[in-house]
């Protein structure tokens, strides 16, 4: 964009900007892309991604829209990574906004989160878990998308800015999802 204009910008300085202001933008533009009345059922999943040579795991829940919810990226995959992912879009949003349906793929982990999450009272006693394979479609092909996008940036070598770096990622493609809601 900035090249059509005639200006120079080295690939570096576009990289610090991301890590500098892409957190501030998902902060500022999150409740633009959020439709609180909308109570499509949520799918769950998590991908892998490199970070500084090792994989790492990217949590991610979307709606039935395809419309990022969270996200969360963790070094590890188990039921505590599932727990604090689904504990973070749990104090995210408003206790009217949790769907009924919960669908994930048919790892154990977020069973156990869910069920924990309901005992401490933070998560509904009426959501329904589903672990329905072809439930999950919608987070599967989002996936592939957002690997898309990942894979031309050849890795990340720390965490802080592979997280930065993906909300970056997930702020253009919610502009770009939901441009009638921008303006």
């Amino acid at each position: 964009m900035l090249a059509e204009r005639g200006v120079n910008v080295d690939h570096s300085t576009i990289y610090r900007w991301v890590q500098r202001y892409a957190p501030e933008m998902e902060k500022r533009l999150r409740w633009y892309w959020r439709n609180p009345s909308d109570l499509c059922p949520w799918h769950m999943d998590e991908t892998y991604v490199k970070v500084n040579g090792r994989w790492a795991y990217l949590y991610r829940a979307v709606d039935s829209r395809g419309r990022t919810v969270d996200f969360y990226l963790s070094s590890r995959r188990n039921s505590k990574a599932a727990y604090r992912f689904l504990g973070k879009i749990l104090n995210n949003v408003k206790k009217w906004q949790i769907p009924r349906f919960i669908n994930t793929d048919k790892a154990p982990a977020y069973g156990r989160a869910l069920v924990l999450l309901k005992r401490e009272g933070r998560c509904p006693s009426d959501v329904e878990h589903r672990q329905i394979k072809y439930r999950n479609n919608v987070i599967e092909c989002d996936h592939g998308k957002l690997k898309r996008i990942i894979s031309a940036t050849l890795g990340f070598k720390s965490m802080k800015t592979a997280y930065a770096t993906i909300k970056g990622i997930e702020v253009m493609r919610a502009a770009l999802l939901n441009k009638s809601d921008f303006g």
